[in-house]
């Protein structure tokens, strides 16, 4: 489901909010950080950010590198690249370097991409570059 590639960049996976777990707070870390629960609150300063199908967060998300595949109400900064995969819902501001939308997610939001620390790149899915050629 989630990109080999990313979350070896990651590194080392050190906080998990299971399915079944509900954190209220913000979060700020160092290294990578996945959500499978339902965060209230932000995530700042982490390397990664892998949030769960069933990953639900209520708050903003800063981040080197994001991997989306649950819901997010807030906006989103990913420094390097940001995954939003397939039936996932982001519903905020994304900000990154480079973009990465699934064939059927959804985002309603504003999206600015910059260089950062890669070049302006915005990739669909590989069913959608197949149909649109």
């Amino acid at each position: 489901m989630f990109s080999k590639k990313e979350v070896h960049n990651m590194g080392k996976l050190e906080t998990i909010i299971g399915q079944d777990s509900v954190f209220q707070g913000n979060l700020k870390t160092k290294g990578a950080v996945r959500i499978d629960g339902k965060l209230e609150g932000n995530v700042t300063d982490a390397v990664g950010v892998v949030i769960g199908d069933h990953g639900v967060v209520a708050g903003d998300v800063i981040a080197k590198i994001i991997v989306i595949g649950g819901k997010v109400s807030g906006n989103v900064t990913a420094q390097q690249s940001l995954e939003i995969l397939a039936k996932s819902q982001v519903y905020g501001d994304i900000h990154t370097a480079l973009l990465t939308i699934g064939e059927g997610a959804v985002f309603e939001g504003n999206c600015v991409m910059n260089a950062g620390e890669t070049d302006k790149v915005i990739d669909m899915d590989a069913e959608v570059r197949k149909r649109h050629g």
